[in-house]
């Protein structure tokens, strides 16, 4: 197993976020008069963003771009915990919590998801402004991990509430937005947990790396399979 995710981790993972951005760009036309077009929009976004979070590895991996590798070596971004950090922990985020706010309808829930998200942002962009070096030697710091986390997670709890007090429980499985709000909800409860041990993801353990690549490769492909299921299963529906 240790063997098998070395040699095609990269590859398992990049395979189910192309197919949901290939079934995404499909469906576009399917859901472009509805708020699902920014969900297809975002993942897309989160697509990209981890592919081009790998360009260490490009630049490794592919002759014609050897020559970029002098260029970055000793400077911040030799590694690309910035990019992460700033492009898919902090801005992915927001998109979410934006999409969040499109669908739902409580307008106490809308004030109190608008007025943590301002806090996040502002907290956010107060730690970095202090401790600049940071977002390019470590991971997102946990605190912040875990503000934007429960941010997402209040979203889904207000959008499952919504849905329990109207009529949108009787066709619940058919709505995409359900399938958005459930797989992000359990996203981010086995994701976030997880970065209490980052300082163990070093070849010194190699058996808590495959455990964490496992980890990861299971909910990437459970969230990116889940999310083609559901734009391909659902019907457009007003918001």
């Amino acid at each position: 197993m240790e063997e098998f995710l070395r040699q095609n981790y990269v590859l398992l993972v990049r395979s189910v976020e192309m197919l949901a951005a290939i079934i995404g760009v499909f469906c576009l036309k399917k859901y472009k008069h509805t708020t699902a077009k920014y969900f297809i929009y975002i993942v897309i976004y989160w697509v990209l963003v981890d592919r081009l979070g790998g360009y260490m590895t490009d630049i490794n991996n592919y002759k014609w771009l050897h020559f970029i590798k002098p260029k970055i070596e000793g400077t911040w971004f030799e590694k690309n915990y910035w990019w992460y950090s700033i492009f898919s922990f902090f801005f992915a985020r927001l998109f979410f919590i934006l999409y969040f706010l499109k669908i739902l309808k409580n307008k106490y829930f809308k004030q109190v998801i608008k007025v943590l998200t301002i806090s996040y942002v502002i907290t956010y962009l107060t730690y970095y402004a202090i401790h600049f070096e940071s977002l390019f030697l470590y991971f997102t710091h946990i605190s912040l991990k875990i503000f934007g986390a429960a941010i997402i997670f209040l979203c889904c709890i207000f959008y499952f509430i919504e849905v329990l007090l109207s009529d949108k429980i009787l066709n619940f499985y058919k709505s995409l937005n359900f399938y958005i709000a459930a797989v992000l909800f359990i996203w981010e409860l086995i994701i976030t947990p997880m970065s209490f041990y980052n300082v163990y993801f070093t070849t010194a353990d190699w058996n808590f790396v495959v455990l964490k690549w496992q980890i990861y490769l299971g909910a990437i492909m459970f969230m990116y399979l889940t999310f083609s299921f559901a734009l391909l299963w659902c019907k457009p529906q007003n918001n």
